[in-house]
């Protein structure tokens, strides 16, 4: 029986209140003796690490005693296992939370110095892409919010995705350098160090006993060394922590090598090991990079799971208790290889039966799905995994045998259905399917959102949820209202608490009571003005950035997301460019100035991705030079979309356009921020839009479009649409002009492929929704211009957002799949 750790009655440290004294005195010592800085000749950047130090010192008490309560109680840790975490900024989180904002502001000033200044000089934390990644650092803040011992963790990426650029329009890929002066925040965890091992050979041993086992013996090693991050919650309620994984070789340099001349050789292991952590989603078009992925993804997961363990053996004594104080939630299927791991360390390592380890792990993990898209629902070949992780490809071929012999004995399956719901995927050339394999090592997998859990059961997943019937469930997405309310606009925080009071700082839902003050003339003016207030802001950004030139009294409609087909920003600068052409047609019109805003990054492999980033800046460059518009319209694409962006655009955004093709958006959450901030969603019935809709009511959301059925029913059909083109006339003129060169005289042919699929195929609908989305624009135009309906309109959709927090969704998760209580 491990002996328990000594938790000590640590004696609290006599740190002074708050104050604004208080603070400047400790801001300067910070400066002073951990940055070395005199005051007189102290940077912004000086001043940016004193004031995170003396921030994070008023942290750690409350980070030390959520990690001795938990000792003590022995209440069950959640582990939430993401290759992203796209936290942003975190000293204005953390100010936020404990309630030193004002204090520290006052502090500053006394010194000199802005808050707001030190604010945008922090960097962003380069650890994800998207609505994924955000989602993470989301659940994590609401963890600690609602007092939920947890643990997110993931990679330490030295670079994390990259940087974008514009050449000329087209992206350009550079690495990021967010770690380049070091990490504040974070706190290395040398004795938190574990073996990783790839490659090498399986052979059975024989214990004293008798017992044979398995026994994986690899030819490649590394180490995962921990870098813990505080996430403090709302009023510091819990502070939890964000473990993350640096990988580093075993022996840094290889002496021999080294003084035999070959000094760049004598590096490689160094290299290798690195080469794991430096970059989030490698290119994957090549074998190289297909090993890189699944390097990385094994790396975390494995660290991961032996730091589980040990905590649990360390604290408990043995494995028996683990579902009781372990729940292990999988953020889509990049960790799905845990799985097989954690069977590993259960039947390999620790000795425990087949039977007994499989039931230890279903009843500790859970899977979250993101997408239907075949692409997402990651898969490996089978030569990969056995080379790789031949272990592990042992294990996952004992799992596929149990449950195909499952299907076929209990469930009855036919072999389609047995093709269906096996592991392995013999439809050209052998892969490993990750999702199955998340899936059948779960008790819970869960959807995130109402529309794409029921089409889950439909498609991907239809044959296993007929033979685990009970295991699917939603969780529809939640986003923090203390980040995208009370930090991205204060202007709106304010104006809430001055007309319904404090309250609905601590309970979203509260934000209802503002319904009644919707059609207020009083109410909707101050409303308007905050909403200029932050256009005014974003004006400036675009102006400062790419010296483009907008009116903040123009409608501001936004599109910030991932660049994907799916998601169908192309259909979105198509209607740029016909309502260009209309306001050059008809000048006589009263048009509704509009500044149509994108930002996003495109995969670097994903060609189309890139190309339409290229077109909206082409159509740009016409457009906003172009006399005859008389800045009725304008084009923005803002490079290098990151948190800190988001912040500014999603409380400056009137219009927010969440157009994705019906059926493929999994749920979506930034249509939630733009939400709360007062934005009016133009949208398809598609992810969560459907459960806003709900909310908000069919009279404060503008819906167009096909639905999935319909969407399905034409792709069935294999319908041809160049029909509906030839139907549309401002259709076929914007495509002309845009596949002709109108926009790329340079080029006059770099857009025919592009337009020419939409005549072939049009797999995402973009040509059979225009007409629709176009109408639906002009519906747009019409409440635009009843400011009175339109200002009810974004009161009540900020009003009816409670919903959509990622409390609710937490508290959700607790209750009904990891079995923890809630504060």
């Amino acid at each position: 029986m491990p002996q328990k750790p000594i938790v000590y009655d640590a004696p609290k440290l006599e740190r002074p209140a708050p104050t604004a004294e208080a603070i400047q005195s400790e801001i300067l010592e910070r400066l002073v003796y951990s940055v070395g800085k005199d005051p007189i000749v102290a940077r912004p950047h000086d001043w940016l690490a004193a004031t995170i130090l003396a921030v994070r010192d008023r942290v750690m008490d409350r980070w030390m005693e959520s990690s001795r309560e938990t000792w003590r109680t022995s209440h069950k840790r959640v582990y939430y296992l993401s290759l992203e975490f796209l936290i942003g900024r975190l000293m204005r989180d953390a100010m936020s939370n404990v309630g030193l904002m004002e204090p520290v502001r006052e502090a500053l000033k006394n010194l000199n110095v802005d808050l707001g200044d030190l604010i945008d000089l922090e960097p962003d934390a380069a650890l994800g892409n998207g609505g994924l990644g955000r989602l993470a650092a989301c659940f994590l803040e609401s963890m600690s919010s609602l007092k939920i011992p947890a643990y997110g963790y993931g990679i330490r990426y030295v670079h994390g995705l990259f940087r974008q650029e514009m050449s000329e329009g087209w992206q350009v890929e550079l690495p990021e350098d967010w770690l380049a002066h070091g990490n504040p925040w974070e706190f290395e965890r040398r004795e938190s160090a574990y073996e990783i091992g790839f490659g090498g050979h399986v052979e059975p041993v024989t214990d004293p006993d008798g017992t044979q086992r398995q026994e994986w013996r690899p030819n490649d090693h590394l180490l995962a060394v921990a870098f813990d991050t505080p996430i403090v919650g709302w009023r510091g309620a819990r502070v939890n922590t964000l473990r993350l994984w640096s990988a580093q070789p075993i022996d840094p340099i290889l002496l021999d090598k080294f003084n035999s001349g070959d000094h760049i050789g004598a590096l490689e292991e160094s290299a290798r090991a690195e080469a794991i952590t430096r970059v989030l989603y490698p290119a994957d078009s090549t074998a190289a990079g297909q090993e890189l992925r699944l390097r990385q993804e094994f790396f975390f997961s494995s660290a991961s799971l032996q730091d589980i363990v040990r905590r649990h053996i360390q604290q408990y004594g043995d494995l028996a208790s683990l579902p009781d104080k372990v729940a292990i939630q999988l953020n889509d299927t990049h960790p799905a290889i845990s799985i097989a791991e954690m069977m590993r360390i259960l039947v390999d390592q620790n000795g425990l039966e087949w039977a007994e380890a499989w039931k230890l792990t279903r009843a500790t993990f859970s899977y979250t799905n993101h997408t239907l898209l075949p692409e997402a629902l990651e898969s490996w070949s089978v030569a990969l995994l056995e080379r790789l992780l031949p272990r592990h490809m042992q294990i996952i071929y004992q799992i596929n045998a149990d449950v195909l012999s499952e299907a076929r004995q209990r469930a009855k399956f036919n072999d389609a259905q047995i093709a269906n719901v096996s592991l392995i995927d013999e439809n050209g050339g052998r892969r490993v399917r990750m999702g199955q394999l998340a899936f059948v090592g779960s008790h819970n997998i869960n959807g995130v959102s109402a529309l794409h859990t029921d089409l889950m059961k439909q498609t991907v997943f239809s044959d296993l949820h007929k033979l685990y019937p009970d295991r699917i469930q939603n969780k529809t997405n939640g986003i923090t209202p203390r980040r995208w309310i009370l930090q991205s606009n204060p202007g709106l925080t304010k104006l809430i608490t001055d007309r319904i009071g404090p309250a609905f700082m601590d309970d979203i839902t509260l934000l209802r009571e503002l319904d009644a003050h919707a059609e207020d003339p009083g109410f909707q003016e101050q409303f308007a003005q905050v909403k200029h207030a932050n256009k005014l802001r974003l004006t400036k950004l675009i102006k400062d950035r790419m010296n483009i030139i907008v009116s903040p009294d123009a409608m501001f409609d936004v599109q910030i997301k991932r660049i994907h087909e799916y998601k169908r920003q192309l259909l979105n600068i198509i209607q740029a460019v016909a309502l260009y052409d209309e306001i050059r047609a008809h000048p006589e019109r009263d048009w509704v100035p509009r500044v149509k805003i994108f930002a996003g990054k495109a995969a670097p492999g994903y060609w189309n991705a890139k190309l339409i980033i290229k077109l909206i800046n082409d159509v740009a460059r016409v457009i906003n030079n172009d006399p005859a518009v008389r800045g009725l319209l304008k084009v923005v694409f803002v490079p290098n979309y990151n948190v800190s962006l988001a912040e500014v655009i999603v409380p400056a955004a009137d219009l927010s356009e969440q157009i994705s093709t019906a059926g493929m958006e999994a749920s979506g959450t930034g249509n939630m921020k733009f939400m709360a901030n007062g934005a009016v969603t133009i949208g398809t019935m598609d992810g969560a839009n459907v459960e806003m809709h709900k909310e908000v009511g069919p009279d404060n959301i503008v819906i167009f479009g096909l639905t999935t059925e319909q969407v399905d029913e034409k792709r069935a059909r294999s319908e041809v649409p160049r029909s509906a083109i030839d139907a549309s006339p401002r259709l076929k003129e914007a495509l002309d002009a845009i596949s002709s060169g109108v926009f790329s005289p340079d080029d006059p042919h770099r857009y025919r492929d592009l337009v020419g699929g939409l005549y072939d195929h049009d797999w995402f609908m973009v040509a059979r929704d225009f007409d629709a989305y176009t109408e639906a624009q002009a519906r747009v135009d019409e409440l635009w211009n009843d400011k009175r309906r339109w200002r009810a309109m974004a009161i009540r959709n900020t009003a009816r957002v409670g919903f959509f927090s990622s409390d609710r969704t937490i508290r959700q998760y607790a209750e009904e799949i990891w079995g923890v209580p809630v504060a």
